[in-house]
């Protein structure tokens, strides 16, 4: 099978679609370790996203969509021709010469009618993100509205984090629940989970940071058809994400840590989390009553966009669509002058007139996050969208809050020997006190 893709407008086959599936196992991009015309070729023969289920292809495609229009200053292959040659399946990529790269008006990413939103994959269909009003019906959780946030107040006598007042946690499963038992002086534990020796950790893995022998019961509680229905998965899904879940429900149950609570099933668990999440969390609650468990109660937080728009959230794998812990303070501020999407206009005398668009600069986005001063955030929302200060002036005030705080970061990491990391992961009993609940 032959494909000379520049002519063809054929929808691209399932068959074809493994064939490039199993290239991107090993392979990057189309040709060698860098972007080219081919990529931008093969990218525009999509007419709607590769089947989620073809991983390694569905990656390229989501890496290639996040540069928009930059497709166009992709370079040109270094061959005239490449044949990729994939299980007897060959796809040809035809160079495209200046003038017809120069002349075309844009590769438009293929546009989404809806938003994409599962535990593999986060993918806007609006430069303004994910809606997540449309999020919370389709998931079936509650808002995170004013009621809750009084109710939290008053109960714990401090104000929610702006994380909450903001929306950046924006909806819940439960959470009077949990209000319900800090009212009573009953504890409860909290479950969340990176992996802190990882040299890819970004910004966004800040986030739940700052809110911070049962895996066969679950397994035997879980039929595959229900796992179908919540996940998605089909006959083509291998065994490691089916069993997944199971694992992942586990931490949920205070019985998994007999050295903090002993035998007591009765403790409830808070799982702060991205909504892209709690698919694994709404079968835990369905099998937690048959195992005589607390169902988890959980708070979503919304996404932390990549540099290059809120299309799509901030991914370890692309270095120039994070903000790296490991980042130094020259690299933290050429990240966001270059690849921050700006909501501002193009030209000086516009934006001055018009002001700039909050809703799509990441700068701004970040600020939400990062800034905890309410009065100097909407000091900065007023001038921005006034056009009274500028995308360089709004980068810059993120670029001063970022150097800080991953500095900072950066020093308290250094201190933590090995000799206390070794103390810290030794198993031992910890004595907190659990009265009876």
């Amino acid at each position: 099978m032959l494909l000379h893709l520049l002519s063809r407008r054929m929808p691209i086959s399932r068959e074809e679609e493994e064939a490039l599936n199993d290239y991107f196992l090993d392979n990057s991009y189309v040709e060698g370790f860098v972007t080219s015309q081919a990529d931008a070729t093969l990218f525009d023969l999509f007419i709607v996203t590769p089947s989620q289920d073809l991983y390694n292809l569905h990656r390229w495609y989501k890496h290639i969509a996040s540069f928009g229009s930059d497709r166009l200053k992709f370079p040109s292959l270094k061959r005239n021709c490449v044949t990729l040659s994939v299980n007897g399946i060959k796809l040809k990529m035809v160079n495209k010469n200046e003038e017809e790269i120069n002349g075309q008006e844009g590769v438009e990413q293929q546009q989404l009618s809806e938003d994409i939103v599962d535990p593999w994959n986060v993918q806007a269909s609006s430069n303004k993100g994910i809606d997540y009003d449309k999020l919370i019906d389709r998931f079936g959780s509650s808002r995170i509205d004013d009621a809750l946030l009084e109710r939290f107040e008053k109960i714990t006598n401090q104000k929610p984090h702006h994380f909450m007042r903001r929306g950046i946690f924006f909806s819940h499963r439960e959470m009077h629940k949990i209000l319900n038992f800090v009212e009573a002086g009953k504890k409860f534990f909290l479950y969340t989970g990176r992996g802190p020796s990882s040299e890819s950790m970004h910004l966004g893995h800040l986030i739940p940071f700052i809110m911070t022998k049962n895996v066969l019961k679950v397994q035997k509680h879980v039929t595959f058809n229900q796992v179908r229905g919540i996940f998605g998965f089909d006959e083509s899904s291998n065994i490691g994400k089916i069993m997944f879940p199971a694992i992942q429900a586990v931490p949920c149950f205070s019985s998994s840590f007999p050295f903090i609570f002993g035998e007591k099933k009765d403790i409830p668990c808070l799982i702060p989390c991205a909504i892209d999440q709690d698919p694994y969390f709404r079968m835990t609650r369905d099998v937690a009553p048959r195992l005589g468990f607390q169902k988890p109660a959980l708070l979503h937080s919304t996404f932390f966009p990549a540099l290059q728009g809120a299309m799509s959230k901030m991914s370890s794998s692309d270095e120039n669509s994070s903000i790296f812990l490991t980042d130094t303070a020259n690299q933290i501020k050429k990240k966001i002058n270059k690849y921050a999407f700006s909501g501002g206009k193009d030209t000086l005398e516009e934006h001055r007139e018009k002001g700039g668009d909050c809703e799509v600069d990441v700068s701004y986005m970040y600020l939400r996050f990062f800034l905890e001063d309410e009065i100097r955030l909407e000091e900065i929302h007023q001038q921005y969208s006034s056009g009274a200060m500028l995308t360089g002036e709004l980068k810059n005030e993120l670029i001063q809050i970022l150097q800080k705080m991953i500095f900072d970061h950066q020093a308290r990491r250094k201190a933590v020997t090995d000799d206390i990391v070794k103390q810290y992961m030794t198993p031992r009993p910890l004595n907190f006190s659990i009265r009876k609940q």
